[in-house]
């Protein structure tokens, strides 16, 4: 193998990157992971994590993200700042472009991830990690025998609704339109639950209490009357899906119709030696201990891949 071509290129630095990373590196294939625009991921944007396992009181988002960079780097991997713009798998070594310029590698592990879509609001932002959430599963404990929101029409809206009575007293679904996107069984499991209760033809305008630094409550705008409610909450659960972040990837390697990487036989992609981890290609737990089992099987599957190529 040439000098000047790396090993292993890892594409994001969530739980998956930095766990592929960790493994890489000690693996002694010196990879070098691009952080892109949200080092750490979406655990970055939330505050208490409590079902890691080995965190027996939780611990911060951002600092278990700190946690797994050490450890990487502690093995040599090398993280770049670094967003990569561009890459090239019809040819090999493929061709990564980054900030700092071209890199060539025998293997690349895409964990770039996906994005919650979120209502675009600046108290939302303001907001996230303090009452806001987009992850039921993540943050639902946090809200125990309270009242909270969520937003959306379709399947994961009412999952999320659904797993939350579990902890909330009243759940309330706000949707933009007179009727349900979801699947007729989440709908009819929705609306036999005694707690959710819905809002319909509503948009959210705003989220209060950016001052107080939690949410009291959310302003509604009526889409058809435009009358505008206030409806007291302690938690607004945003709920209209995931962006992939792989526009860079379109055309490159397959995909399904909503943009995330099809893998096959573990992480191994449609090009044979480039491998995908995490939530760029899982749509289904998308948790964080899921995305670095992920980062681990794609670490081991680059292994195997390059010593075949010895």
């Amino acid at each position: 193998m040439s000098n000047d071509v790396k090993k292993v290129l890892i594409i994001g630095a969530g739980p998956a990157g930095y766990t592929a990373g960790i493994y890489t590196a000690r693996a002694e294939l010196d990879p070098i992971i691009f952080a892109g625009p949200e080092p750490g991921g979406q655990l970055t944007m939330t505050t208490e994590v409590e079902n890691f396992p080995g965190f027996s009181n939780g611990i911060q988002g951002p600092e278990l993200m700190e946690e797994m960079r050490k450890q990487a780097e502690r093995f040599g991997a090398k993280i770049k700042y670094e967003t990569v713009n561009k890459v090239d798998f019809s040819q090999r070594p493929f061709r990564v472009w980054a900030d700092s310029g071209e890199y060539q590698a025998h293997a690349v592990i895409i964990a770039s991830g996906a994005s919650a879509k979120l209502l675009g609001l600046e108290s939302e932002r303001k907001l996230i990690g303090r009452g806001v959430s987009t992850c039921a599963t993540c943050d639902g404990y946090f809200f125990r025998g309270q009242d909270i929101a969520v937003v959306g029409g379709g399947d994961s809206a009412m999952e999320e609704a659904i797993f939350l009575t579990k902890f909330a007293n009243k759940v309330t679904v706000i949707h933009r339109r007179d009727q349900l996107r979801a699947s007729k069984i989440m709908q009819e499991r929705a609306f036999k639950n005694e707690k959710i209760h819905f809002i319909w033809n509503s948009i959210v305008k705003d989220i209060k209490d950016v001052e107080a630094g939690k949410v009291t409550s959310v302003i509604l705008e009526n889409v058809k009357n435009g009358e505008i409610t206030e409806l007291p909450v302690s938690g607004l659960f945003v709920a209209i899906g995931h962006k992939p972040n792989t526009d860079i990837f379109q055309g490159q390697i397959d995909m399904d119709e909503a943009g995330y990487i099809i893998t096959r036989e573990g992480t191994q992609t449609s090009v044979e030696g480039v491998f995908a981890a995490g939530d760029v290609a899982d749509h289904v737990y998308r948790q964080a201990i899921t995305a670095a089992g992920m980062g681990c099987q794609a670490a081991i599957d680059a292994e195997r891949y390059l010593g075949a190529l010895e």
